[in-house]
């Protein structure tokens, strides 16, 4: 996460291919523009989330020329292609060009979608914004502060400040009635569906079934497999087999244990079991999936 510094005129042209990128506006304001789709104003206190990897541009007015372009890899350029060198520095976790700039916004980006926050993300529209009169950030003076603060373990606070602010947006955001949540989301509200989505993300390397997940939520295995299959959109151990092997593919990556540690924590018996399941879904073997991750 970084601290943005501007005094308009200024805009930045973003091409990093982020999956997700989390703009707070703490004065100010900015207009982020997409390639493609309406373009967003917010001010102080509202929120943006852009999924990539599509471009785009914030910038005090729509009609300002990008001064910066960033690029993968943290790479920051002039539109010319020349360079930055750090020019645009200004001190820790801070970026502009005036450190009294008129206009501060707090961005956080995530380098990395796995399979398992996929789920979750792929139903968010490319760029959405929360103004502040409809959801309220408690945050805000935290982020503010720690974001400043060159001390020891900044790194891991700001990580988990920011997961915070992720959840809270996107539960305002699927709150609201033109957002698209995905159907296991809305189905946690649900008392007997929402307990078996629990169970089976809690403890996925438990040797569930529909019986014992019903009788867990209190139903019949035929009531469960009903009200699961109407909810979700899938029977349940459908659920349950793509659950697995999504953190499955998430360990592969972020991980370096062995393919049997794999398959014992996300219930298969073996790492044949595993492999054969997983290349069946994805398509590729679990070490194709971890060198192509690397």
């Amino acid at each position: 996460m970084i601290r943005a510094c501007f005094e308009p005129p200024w805009a930045v042209r973003i091409e990093d291919r982020a999956p997700l990128t989390v703009m707070l506006m703490v004065r100010g304001e900015a207009w982020i523009t997409p390639d493609t789709g309406e373009r967003v104003r917010l001010g102080p206190g509202d929120l943006a989330i852009a999924r990539g990897p599509d471009p785009y541009t914030c910038a005090d007015d729509p009609a300002t020329a990008p001064q910066a372009v960033i690029l993968p890899g943290a790479e920051c350029h002039y539109p010319d292609g020349r360079p930055l060198n750090g020019s645009m520095d200004l001190g820790v976790r801070t970026w502009g060009d005036r450190l009294d700039g008129s206009t501060v916004m707090l961005i956080g980006t995530y380098l990395w979608q796995g399979e398992v926050s996929g789920r979750l993300l792929d139903a968010l529209p490319p760029l959405l914004s929360l103004t502040a009169e409809v959801w309220d950030c408690p945050l805000t003076p935290y982020l503010m502060e720690e974001v400043v603060r060159d001390e020891p373990g900044q790194e891991v606070v700001l990580d988990r400040l920011l997961d915070l602010l992720v959840i809270a947006a996107l539960r305002a955001w699927f709150s609201r009635p033109e957002a698209a949540a995905p159907a296991w989301y809305k189905a946690m509200a649900d008392p007997v569906v929402g307990r078996v989505l629990r169970l089976v993300q809690d403890d996925p390397g438990h040797p569930w079934t529909v019986a014992s997940l019903a009788a867990k939520a209190g139903v019949s295995r035929a009531a469960l497999a009903r009200r699961f299959t109407e909810l979700v959109g899938e029977p349940p151990m459908t659920y349950l087999t793509g659950w697995r092997l999504a953190l499955a593919a998430d360990a592969l990556r972020d991980t370096g244990d062995t393919l049997d540690a794999i398959a014992r924590r996300v219930g298969y018996g073996s790492a044949f079991a595993l492999s054969s399941a997983f290349k069946r879904v994805y398509g590729v073997s679990p070490q194709e999936h971890r060198v192509r991750g690397a």
